[in-house]
């Protein structure tokens, strides 16, 4: 079993979304920056996340994105299922031909353990997430401080005479 670039991804990128939502819509090249995921690919992943109305996007300057929902009403596993991903830990896919077109004698243990993993990931939202201290310590950690900000020669204004 194993969740794929694809949901790691997106759960990261909604995460993302809802810690910086007091900032108005966000822009996908922030969140690339941010989260070291390509902008191509959080384009492709925002396209399947809008088709959900997980998130819904603002046109024209300081646009972006913002969520959907309020963050307490997207579960992780709902943000999972919006980019057709699945966390399934049977070797068939829950299709019951594990062996040769058979069960296999672990077929029913597989999918317990993938249902018990969809429970976990639906009872968990995305403000659950946001109120965790060590998700909110990271996240600063993410965020440039105006204060670092002063001294990159890139900032320097040069007043006009």
């Amino acid at each position: 079993m194993r969740l794929t670039t694809k949901g790691r991804y997106a759960v990261t990128a909604m995460l993302d979304l809802a810690i910086n939502a007091d900032q108005g819509p966000i822009c996908l090249a922030d969140i690339s920056k941010r989260q070291d995921i390509s902008l191509s690919y959080l384009e492709q992943l925002f396209s399947r996340l809008r088709r959900a109305k997980l998130v819904t996007s603002v046109r024209g300057p300081g646009g972006g994105y913002r969520l959907g929902r309020a963050p307490a009403d997207i579960s992780v596993a709902g943000v999972i299922d919006a980019v057709n991903e699945s966390v399934d830990a049977t070797r068939c896919h829950g299709q019951a031909d594990c062996q040769q077109g058979s069960k296999c004698i672990t077929h029913h243990l597989w999918c317990d353990l993938s249902d018990e993993i969809q429970r976990f990931l639906s009872d968990i939202s995305l403000q659950e997430l946001v109120r965790r201290e060590e998700v909110r310590t990271i996240a600063q950690r993410q965020t440039p401080q105006p204060s670092s900000l002063k001294d990159d020669p890139a900032t320097i204004t040069v007043a006009s005479q």
